[in-house]
């Protein structure tokens, strides 16, 4: 994930325990969550809709790749009658929302097998990865970009100030196939420490878990080290500063809460990239989830299957964000204030 600049400053102090528990029940916060779910229920809608329509553009005859090239015409008109694919495309798309909310996402083209059976197979390994890594990029960011931003506020260790932003620049543009290439190069054929492939055992998980939070760990380490150094500037951390606060109750009780924030909301602008890139990372590890699917898919033109994994995926992304805008209000009701 490439550098991001920080948030805005945080002018003001964390907000008190009961503040908080006085917003929880007030009318704003009430609004807030009906706001923030019609914008999940209309960002849904688009998604959908996108991603029905691009399957209408993508040249080619499912039914045809679904009887065979040598087919004869009658058994491909068939299939495309059994697929529905011979009705028109308003009828096709009214369909399909029929589909989504009765559960039938249709049939695999290739596979023969319901769509929702695919997916139900095969999200939860990506699932596992793709929740891993966002663990692990927001465990380390906030430790390391914590740690370097005490380190070098106020222009001390210009150093390794220097060093900090050369390391965590270049690590965030290495793409996550890239990682993943060199993972299994140095852990799994040279020293021969990891498997290379396979869902098997806790082992299996480190190297596409490595790979998938790779970059993102590092663009956020530097977004937690840059608010860091804002916060520490606040006129009350210096006040805290100044009476000899004990540093584990300064950065626990005035810094990490504010850092929380702005790295919450930066992981989940990120969050759509991790997921995206388990595409990849399945495919170099041979990991068995969606990521090797809607490969397989796209290339044997399995239409309901792309559609579906398209749909799951942007679903995941956009309910994560949500839980994320959620956790942030709890974290701070201001910022819900700030929206109204």
């Amino acid at each position: 994930m490439p550098a991001i600049s920080a948030s805005p400053e945080v002018d003001d102090p964390p907000i008190t325990k009961q503040k908080r528990e006085s917003f929880l029940v007030s009318k704003p916060w009430v609004a807030y969550l009906i706001r923030r779910g019609g914008y999940f229920v209309v960002s849904m809608f688009v998604l959908i809709t996108v991603a029905f329509l691009l399957m209408q553009l993508i040249p080619g005859d499912p039914a045809r790749v679904s009887v065979g090239e040598n087919a004869s015409p009658e058994a491909v008109e068939a299939r495309r009658a059994e697929l529905g694919l011979d009705r028109p495309v308003f009828v096709q798309y009214l369909s399909f929302w029929k589909g989504l909310f009765t559960g039938d996402l249709g049939e695999s083209i290739s596979s023969r097998m319901p769509v929702i059976d695919v997916i139900m197979q095969r999200a939860p390994a990506t699932l596992e990865i793709a929740w891993a890594a966002v663990a692990i990029s927001l465990i380390v960011a906030v430790c390391l970009g914590l740690t370097f931003g005490a380190l070098t506020h106020g222009g001390r260790r210009p150093g390794v100030d220097a060093g900090f932003n050369s390391v965590t620049a270049a690590l965030a543009l290495i793409p996550e196939f890239l990682a993943g290439i060199l993972l299994v190069y140095l852990f799994a054929v040279t020293l021969d420490l990891l498997p290379v492939a396979g869902r098997s055992g806790f082992s299996s998980y480190i190297l596409p878990v490595i790979a998938l939070s790779f970059g993102p760990a590092a663009g956020l380490t530097r977004i937690v080290r840059a608010e860091t150094l804002s916060v520490l500037q606040q006129d009350y951390v210096r006040t805290a500063r100044s009476r000899r606060m004990p540093a584990v109750r300064l950065y626990g009780k005035h810094v990490l809460p504010n850092l929380l924030t702005s790295t919450l909301t930066i992981s989940g602008m990120a969050l759509g990239g991790m997921i995206a890139g388990t595409v990849l990372v399945e495919s170099i590890f041979a990991w068995p989830g969606l990521g090797g699917v809607i490969v397989q898919s796209i290339q044997e033109k399995d239409y309901p299957l792309v559609q579906a994994i398209i749909i799951f995926y942007g679903a995941v992304v956009l309910l994560i964000n949500l839980v994320i805008d959620i956790v942030l209000i709890l974290l701070d009701p201001r910022t819900a204030l700030d929206k109204s």
